[in-house]
């Protein structure tokens, strides 16, 4: 009986701690992975912390993790990827509240004039004047036919389409959705080489200049380092190229992590110990990794608060989706109280 009891308490009862997931603060022309807040909405939902939660640094709630010693009403802010808008948007805002945040940030693309890939893709195969009519190439190993009929030309409705559509909750509405969803899945596991020359492939098909978005890109060395030497900011692996590590073996994995840890090593002003896996996308091999780079804690995708029990190197996140004060409010509750 007195098992039961103790089980029921740390269920239910025992603190648990919140890890909040943001990626972008921007207004993009479309989000269909729902990876941006709008500098207002951020801002609502940064004043609901302030004045209901106790926001702590990554670092600190891992630590208390580590040692059994959570505090009740614990949130903890990350972002990952290392968008331009981070340091130009988030980054005042929070200073503005005086709330930690820890930036995890995939290196590679850090001062590069170009895009994230996925970016990228959306941006082409959604909202291209014209396109092709017909696909026909390989991808990822796979061969791709695909006829877009009348979708090869982007009509207002189409575009409104593409605007309104959440990839993680809705099946592809259009048939350049449909491609779109389609070639993201085949690009998705790649080495990053072979991404670019398969991208590259697609570019070519596609007809259209690309010409890179400068609300797209990731910060400069410069910019993070004034990001890493904030005593408010920390900063956190999330590998060179985004990798998304199940689909590579250990030495690449290792190589991704390791890499991306001294780069940031170098410029951060404390010690570069934690990690967040691209895509949510890990397997035994990545926490073993993990663990052989000294890295305290990994955090994955996976909506689950952080509990006495929680593995280190499992330690889930809830991504925070472009919501006002009063829905931010519930949503909080919600998960507080989740398994």
């Amino acid at each position: 009986m007195k098992a039961r009891l103790r089980h029921i308490f740390h269920k239910y009862v025992a603190p648990k701690a919140l890890v909040l997931m943001y990626h972008r603060v921007a207004e993009p022309e479309s989000d269909v992975w729902e990876v941006a807040v709008s500098p207002d909405h951020f801002e609502q939902q940064l004043r609901v912390l302030k004045e209901e939660y106790k926001v702590v640094p990554v670092r600190e709630l891992v630590e208390r993790h580590n040692k059994g010693n959570i505090k009740r009403n614990s949130i903890g802010i990350t972002f990952d990827d290392g968008y331009i808008d981070n340091f130009l948007v988030a980054k005042p805002l929070l200073e503005k509240y005086g709330l930690p945040a820890t930036f995890f940030i995939a290196s590679g693309n850090v001062g590069q004039p170009g895009e994230f890939w996925w970016d990228e893709l959306e941006h082409l195969m959604l909202f291209s004047d014209s396109l092709p009519a017909t696909v026909d190439m390989e991808v990822g190993g796979e061969r791709i036919i695909f006829d877009l009929k009348e979708e090869a030309q982007l009509s207002n409705s189409l575009q409104q389409q593409h605007k309104a559509w959440k990839a993680c909750e809705e099946t592809p509405p259009t048939k350049r959705s449909q491609l779109f969803y389609k070639l993201w899945e085949n690009l998705k596991p790649l080495p990053p080489a072979m991404q670019q020359a398969q991208m590259q492939q697609i570019r070519d098909w596609s007809g259209v200049a690309v010409a890179a978005r400068a609300d797209c890109r990731s910060m400069s060395r410069d910019q993070l380092q004034d990001l890493g030497r904030s005593e408010l900011f920390d900063l956190g692996v999330h590998t060179v190229s985004h990798a998304a590590l199940a689909f590579h073996p250990p030495l690449v994995q290792e190589k991704e992590i390791l890499e991306n840890k001294n780069f940031l090593q170098e410029i951060a002003r404390n010690h570069v110990d934690l990690l967040t896996y691209p895509y949510g996308n890990y397997n035994h091999e990545s926490m073993a990794v993990a663990g052989k780079a000294a890295l305290k804690a990994a955090f994955t995708t996976e909506e689950k608060v952080i509990a006495r029990s929680a593995h280190p190197y499992r330690l889930g996140r809830f991504q925070v989706k472009n919501l006002a004060a009063p829905e931010f409010r519930k949503q909080l509750q919600i998960w507080k109280y989740s398994i």
